[in-house]
This record gives structure tokens, C-alpha cells and sequence, in this order.
């Protein structure tokens, strides 16, 4: 193992709780990596639905029955499957109460808690934003809910209300989502590490260990200057 940085890029949408349930088994895999310190994470902005109308609202399990013609109970059976694999990990998912949003202005913040906190604080607003929208119910496309959850999370209210009031790092995030599509990415969460190694999907905690292990093992430096436009070998279905 070298003592080459790893720089894990990770697309994902707030309101898909797969993502949520990976990023914390990313987490726990970083935890018990050899070099923690070595990784940086940062997420980038992925929407499952980009053309439902801000502040629509509804029920989440309503609007999969809508999408997919499923029956209510089909629904609910589907939504509950990712509450019954988060349970292991400390997840509470509640699909009952989940509002359906739009999440274009959740990863503005997101962005923006990049630049001014790096990793640590971008981390931090985008699980309150999980946790307000999977387990409290929560509508996270209602600008003062947006406000209120940024500020808990540690952001800056004045910074924060500036930034909804206009669509700054929306340009981010739309190159976000042309990079993911330059990816044929179809799927989140979707893990590339150092350009070169992925990982899709909610995946076992030692899949995201061997992605450590991988990306922190590569002997080719060139490798690690491709972008994650670059051609992706997936380590596990």
C-alpha cells in the first residue's frame, strides 16, 4: 500500500435512501481502513426525479404507485425494503411519513457546505438532510425547512438564506448531474474512487473496503489524474 491520497466521488440524492445507507457504510469502511486521514469524500449532486415540481409534497409511497402503477401496498412493500436493510446500521427510515421533493435546492446546500467546511461539514448538512427527510418527515424542497435543517447541520443562516434566495451552485449542480450522465450513470448511490475505481449501489461494508484498498494500492500514477469522466471498472455489481 502506498501513501497515495484517495479522493472518493460519490453521486448521490438526498432522497434516495440507498444513499443514505451507503454513505454510512462508507463510513464505517473509512473508519476501519489502515489510513483514514489518507481518504477525502465528497459528494456530488444526483436527482432520481428532476422534473417534479418543487413543493408538490405528498406521499412518497403515493407517488411510486403513481410512477410505476403498483398498488398502495405494492408500494409500501417496495419503500420498506430499504427500511428493513438500514435497520442493522442505525438507519430509521420511515416511508409512512416520507414527503416527496424536489432536490435540486438540498444539493445546492450540499455544494455549498463544501466550500465552506470541506468533507467534514458537507458530511454533516447532507445526513441532517437524510435523517429530516427519511426518518422526520420533513419537507426538504420548503425553503425555510431547507434554512432551518442547513443551520442545525452548522452552516451559516445569513450564508444559507442568500444562497436559496437565488440559485447559487446550481451551476454545480447541473454539472453534477452532465458529468453523471457522461458516466451513464443510471443508478446512486455510485462510488468512483481516484478516477479510476466504482462501486454502485448500496453495497456491503467490505465492497467499500476493497475500494479503499484498491484505489490506495494503485501502483499506476496515471490512473489517479484521470477524471471521473474517465473509463470506470466496477468493482461489484
Amino acid at each position: 500500500m502506498t501513501d497515495r491520497p484517495i479522493e472518493i466521488d460519490v453521486w448521490s440524492d438526498v432522497t434516495c435512501p440507498w444513499c443514505y445507507l451507503g454513505k454510512r457504510r462508507l463510513e464505517r469502511a473509512i473508519a476501519d481502513f489502515a489510513r483514514p486521514s489518507a481518504v477525502t469524500v465528497r459528494y456530488r449532486a444526483f436527482m432520481r426525479q428532476p422534473d417534479l415540481p418543487a413543493g408538490a409534497g405528498g406521499s412518497v409511497i403515493e407517488a411510486i404507485a403513481d410512477r410505476t402503477g403498483m398498488s398502495m401496498e405494492q408500494a409500501s412493500a417496495v419503500s420498506e425494503r430499504a427500511a428493513i436493510a438500514g435497520r442493522p446500521d442505525g438507519l430509521r427510515i420511515s416511508p409512512a411519513t416520507q414527503v416527496s421533493a424536489n432536490s435540486r435546492d438540498a444539493h445546492r446546500l450540499v455544494a455549498l457546505a463544501w466550500q465552506m467546511g470541506g468533507m467534514a461539514l458537507q458530511s454533516a448538512v447532507l445526513e441532517r438532510l437524510f435523517s429530516a427527510h427519511f426518518a422526520e418527515g420533513k419537507v426538504i424542497d420548503d425553503p425555510s425547512v431547507l434554512a432551518r435543517l442547513a443551520g442545525e447541520a452548522g452552516l451559516d443562516d445569513g450564508t444559507v438564506r442568500r444562497a436559496l434566495a437565488g440559485d447559487e451552485f446550481g451551476e454545480q449542480v447541473d454539472a453534477d448531474i452532465a458529468e453523471a450522465a457522461a458516466l451513464e450513470m443510471d443508478e446512486v448511490p455510485f462510488f468512483v474512487a481516484n478516477g479510476t475505481y466504482a462501486v454502485v449501489g448500496a453495497q456491503p461494508e467490505e465492497v467499500y473496503a476493497e475500494l479503499l484498498a484498491r484505489a490506495g494500492s494503485d501502483e499506476d500514477e496515471d490512473s489517479t489524474a484521470a477524471s471521473p469522466t474517465a473509463a470506470v471498472s466496477t468493482v461489484q455489481d
